[in-house]
């Protein structure tokens, strides 16, 4: 049985992302930082699935949760997987359709569906995925250690689960919460709670808890025009889990 019973949901936090959907996909708009951030994310997990990939041989199916209006989901979709995004913003996922809508994916491309809801009413389905990502989405969550049951949940076994974050130390206070949203202002203030950062070793026994094992791991650094997967995880990390 799941043991991802209450939502993960946070109504304050949906509505402060369905006021930022409309201007989701302006590259120099609130969301930039996610922008600039979302081809590292991507290929890295785009990386670390491929021996599931060539083990299972055809289309993955990826399972994008929290996906707002479908940077990851479509840059996955392009790379050739089939992929669900969820979000529990209807701004978002009008947002996400208007978008794939107007930019179609080229031949060769997996499929694409976005779905508002939460991630536990997938839970009453009987629809399960090689792949979960949760990408900038725990630190936003009500209960981190029941998210995890839940992607636990929604991923079959032998499945990959990959997550990014903030880690909770002084250099992602001083750099992602107070430089990114009060002095470059590259984020609208009060994106972020500190309190709500979880470190990598947290991740990792959380994980642990839900039947995940963290298999890799890397920081997510901004060098000069570009972020780099680097050893640093002090500030932003992506780390992926294979559910036993």
């Amino acid at each position: 049985m799941s043991q991802a019973t209450t939502s993960s949901v946070s109504a304050r936090e949906i509505e402060q992302f369905s006021r930022l959907a409309e201007n989701w996909w302006d590259p120099k708009g609130p969301m930039r930082p996610l922008h600039e951030m979302n081809p590292l994310r991507t290929e890295w997990v785009d990386t670390r699935i491929a021996p599931l990939h060539a083990a299972r041989g055809g289309t993955l199916r990826l399972l994008d949760i929290g996906c707002g209006a479908g940077l990851a989901s479509e840059a996955f979709a392009r790379m050739g997987h089939d992929v669900l995004g969820i979000d529990a913003s209807g701004e978002a996922i009008a947002a996400a359709q208007a978008h794939r809508a107007a930019h179609p994916l080229a031949p060769g491309a997996g499929h694409l569906d976005y779905r508002q809801g939460s991630a536990e009413d997938l839970l009453e389905r009987p629809e399960r995925f090689d792949v979960v990502t949760a990408l900038e989405v725990i630190e936003h969550v009500t209960d981190p250690q029941q998210f995890l049951h839940l992607l636990a949940d929604l991923v079959k076994p032998g499945g990959m689960v990959a997550v990014s974050t903030l880690n909770k130390t002084f250099r992602s206070f001083a750099f992602a919460k107070l430089g990114a949203e009060y002095i470059a202002r590259l984020l609208p203030v009060g994106t972020h709670d500190w309190k709500k950062f979880v470190s990598p070793a947290d991740l990792s026994r959380m994980g642990r808890h839900a039947g995940l094992r963290m298999t890799d791991i890397a920081g997510m650094g901004f060098a000069p025009g570009k972020w780099r997967a680097t050893r640093d995880t002090s500030i932003n990390y992506i780390a992926i889990f294979t559910r036993d």
